[in-house]
């Protein structure tokens, strides 16, 4: 709404995600343990104000943040956990119209990312000594920037788009820090570990032009990048090029390649455990990423009412990063960060075809994806390659909607996607067993915990199930006099499918045989999914 009409104007609006407050009451818990928490909620702020014709004020804000626990508990144990991670984005933006051919904007940027992970356990291990073994363990990090860019757009004619910028970005990181507590019979830890945080500075350039040559157009640019590190520079030019060609009314065909440096390595968890994002700068050891990408398609008008494209890619990564064998967030805890790192290699392929009906009652599209994505690092899984834990080979989508009546739409969406890539031990070789309970005996088959060592696996050797779920709704629509609303009733999830989240491994067990010897039955894992179907009722209206 506005605050002076015709100068100054606001937009507020907020969410929050209510699937966890319905599903509260139907989810069960065993022996007290406390209900998962599942739930994002994210607010914008936009203030927009007209200082005359030329000149124009922009600010804006957005805070957002997930949130995700659970609790698991047993006759002798109980385990929390959970991560929690969020944002807050703000730019103040300042537009010029210079002339009509000129533009120019100048923007002021700040941004903090945070997350948390958490893990609390507590157990017992002797039944004729209940006191039980506690632990706990707090990993926070994040990044921090702050910068300021300049965009100018010229348009010398109708065949010419000319955009040219500068930014310079100020990134502070924290690697991370871990607060720890642990009492057992022997002794009792209570501290804190972390490293300083560390600085660095970006700088970019670029110039780009859109031109059109009749039935030809490209896009032609180049990038300019500097990093500043405490101990190193870097710089790099990257080039980049996209090429259109229609061949007559119906055919086309585009290619493109293009070259990136990436200073700042998103660090990705390959376990088992809560998907998990860190952030951290290339430094004196740690090489920024490069990568060059060239791609091909053709698109056709079948008719008036379809539409088909198709595009191969290939893309190599150099420098990509990755935990070392065995490191993760809580293991080495007084190692850098950059010690528990190393560097290698990767690429991805594939081929994406998309068929869109534009017209008629019934409309939608349907979206087929086959691609690989795979790593290799000389430290890891005996040099081979395998694939990333982000490799899945089939995306498939399809989307309709039905317009029934004027005022009655009907629309269903169906996604599949083929499992994330996971490490999971096939072998386990025992070394003592925790006998919990008298009802363990050579007479009495049960299951007892095995404590043992994991011997080495191939990299992401399995698959998490697949992911599939179909989402249904229909809209009533209505026009009033003064206004037009909107009632939309869906269901998310239609059919209920467990679509797997993560991965628990509930331990390595064996069972007594009635002849007094042990039978190993190996390791069990468990899929945890969070939402099975989600039912919605929503208004709308427009005035």
């Amino acid at each position: 709404g506005p605050i002076n009409k015709g100068k100054t104007s606001f937009l507020v609006s907020g969410r929050r995600t209510y699937a966890d407050l319905i599903a509260k009451p139907f989810i069960k818990t065993q022996n007290g343990a406390d209900k998962p928490k599942f739930h994002f909620y994210d607010l914008n702020f936009k203030v927009q104000h007209k200082l005359s014709e030329s000149h124009r004020l922009y600010l804006s804000s957005y805070v957002g943040s997930d949130v995700f626990q659970f609790d698991e508990r047993g006759e002798f144990f109980s385990d929390k956990g959970g991560s929690n991670w969020g944002n807050i984005i703000s730019s103040l933006r300042w537009n010029w119209e210079i002339n009509p051919k000129l533009f120019m904007n100048t923007t002021g940027i700040f941004s903090d990312y945070e997350i948390d992970i958490f893990a609390e356990s507590t157990q017992v291990n002797d039944i004729q000594n209940p006191e039980p073994e506690t632990f706990s363990a707090k990993y926070t990090s994040g990044i921090q920037d702050i910068g300021l860019k300049v965009d100018l757009d010229y348009i010398p004619n109708t065949d010419h788009f000319i955009k040219t910028g500068a930014s310079i970005i100020r990134h502070k990181y924290n690697p991370g820090v871990i607060a720890l507590n642990e009492i057992n019979i022997s002794e009792i830890l209570d501290t804190i570990l972390g490293q300083e945080a560390t600085f660095s500075t970006e700088i970019d350039m670029y110039v780009e032009d859109d031109i059109k040559l009749g039935a030809f157009s490209a896009n032609v640019g180049i990038h300019a990048s500097f990093f500043l590190a405490e101990n190193k520079n870097y710089g790099s030019l990257q080039p980049r090029l996209g090429m259109n060609y229609r061949l007559n009314d119906r055919w086309s065909v585009k290619g493109s390649f293009a070259t990136m440096t990436q200073y700042i390595n998103l660090l990705t968890s390959e376990s088992l455990s809560l998907p998990t994002d860190l952030w951290v700068p290339s430094t004196e050891n740690i090489l920024p990423q490069q990568s060059w990408q060239a791609a091909i398609g053709a698109a056709t008008t079948i008719s008036e009412t379809y539409e088909f494209s198709a595009e191969a890619y290939y893309k190599t990564m150099d420098n990509v990063v990755s935990y070392r064998e065995g490191a993760n967030f809580f293991v080495n805890l007084n190692e850098s960060w950059e010690d528990k790192l190393v560097q290698g290699n990767g690429e991805a392929y594939g081929l994406e075809l998309f068929l869109q009906r534009k017209r008629g009652k019934l409309t939608g599209w349907v979206g087929y994806t086959l691609s690989w994505n795979n790593r290799q690092f000389d430290e890891i899984n005996d040099g081979k390659t395998f694939p990333f834990r982000y490799d899945r080979r089939h995306d498939f989508s399809i989307v309709g909607v039905y317009n029934y009546t004027d005022n009655i739409t009907f629309s269903a969406n169906w996604a599949y996607g083929t499992g994330s890539a996971v490490s999971l031990g096939t072998l386990n070789i025992p070394t003592d067993f925790e006998v919990f309970s008298d009802r363990f005996n050579p007479n009495s088959p049960s299951f007892s915990l095995i404590n043992g060592v994991e011997s080495p696996v191939e990299k992401n050797n399995y698959r998490m199930s697949s992911f599939h779920r179909l989402d249904l709704s229909v809209s009533f629509h209505k026009k009033k006099k003064k206004y037009e609303r909107t009632w939309v009733i869906g269901l998310y999830n239609a059919y209920g499918n467990k679509n797997p989240y993560f991965i628990l491994s509930e331990g390595v067990f064996s069972e007594w045989r009635p002849d007094g010897t042990r039978e190993y039955l190996g390791q069990r894992f468990r899929e945890i999914s969070l939402l099975r179907f989600v039912p919605s009722v929503s208004y709308n209206f427009k005035f």
